[in-house]
């Protein structure tokens, strides 16, 4: 069958049009996305304004169009850490029900994380052993550990590369006392966490997933995302730490025109690095390896899973 899923994330609005069934892997056939920055879009009290609400339906009537063009017979949506944040998520999602009738799921950080991990899992394979995947979005930051596809353990930190940037780098290029303040909030965050995780063993294999991961590993020397899905690509602990205090120390425009790094990210790419660079440090990682799939691959595995049971 054809479905869609439909990501409300912190940063765009994503459908993801794929031809699937039970026991193979989900083949795209079509994306259509809107940068809608949502996590950047909250008032002083929390709230998605009014203005926010109107341009996400807006999209997500595009969207069900574009899933109309391509004959999707059934469009999975969710939203994440940006409505699932808000004061004002039930309004939100009333009207976005009532002028499109999509019920939009909400996905706890919990879920997030486990639904990754499933994704990261399906397409390592169970050679990799015991996983530890890290995922960096607009609004949070997850992470999980796990040998089976349930992972063991799974968390979700109020880290999102974007909501970061809006609430800790107001300066264009920021100033070094933010950045340092950043710095020391992300690396506090993580490591109330660790011991979480330490007490499962070492990973055998470190997986990070997400856009930002794949513009630092871009940044860092990885082939170019047209080179295909099936060349490895990795990050550096070391690249990652030459990267950070240059990537400080430039501009916005500047950032957009390093290579693989969109318009639209460049802003929030330096909080990113922070939060990649403290994940690794402190979780002793040296590499991670970028995973193609991720949150939308991995509900789109649990929906086939559930026809395949019924």
């Amino acid at each position: 069958m054809r479905l869609g899923v439909l990501d409300v994330g912190s940063n765009t609005v994503h459908l993801l049009v794929v031809d699937a069934h039970p026991g193979a892997r989900p083949l795209p056939a079509h994306s259509h996305k809107a940068e809608l920055r949502l996590a950047q879009l909250l008032d002083d009290s929390g709230a998605i304004g009014p203005d926010g609400i109107d341009r996400l339906i807006g999209v997500v009537h595009e969207s069900l169009q574009a899933a109309e063009d391509k004959g999707v017979e059934e469009v999975l949506p969710f939203a994440t850490s940006a409505v699932r944040d808000a004061r004002n998520a039930d309004d939100v999602l009333a009207r976005v029900r009532a002028e499109t009738g999509v019920e939009l799921q909400v996905l706890t950080g919990a879920e997030e994380a486990r639904l990754t991990f499933l994704a990261a899992r399906r397409w390592f394979g169970w050679s990799a052993g015991k996983l530890l995947v890290l995922d960096i979005g607009g609004g949070s930051l997850e992470i999980a550990y796990g040998i089976d596809e349930e992972p063991d353990a799974a968390a979700s930190l109020p880290l999102g590369a974007g909501r970061l940037t809006a609430g800790w780098l107001p300066g264009d290029p920021p100033a070094p006392d933010d950045v340092r303040a950043l710095r020391r909030h992300v690396r506090t965050e993580i490591a109330r966490t660790v011991g979480e995780f330490s007490r499962f063993g070492a990973p055998d294999h470190v997986v990070a997933t997400s856009k930002t991961f794949k513009q630092l590993a871009r940044i860092a020397g990885a082939a170019r995302s047209a080179e295909g899905l099936y060349v490895q690509r990795e990050l550096k602990r070391e690249s990652l730490e030459g990267w950070v205090p240059r990537l400080s120390g430039m501009t916005e425009a500047e950032r957009a025109e390093l290579p693989g790094v969109s318009e639209g990210r460049a802003g929030q790419l330096l909080a990113g690095a922070l939060v990649a660079e403290a994940a690794m440090d402190l979780f002793g990682v040296e590499r991670v390896e970028i995973c193609p799939w991720a949150l939308r691959e991995g509900v789109i595995l649990r929906r086939l899973d559930h026809m395949e049971s019924v």
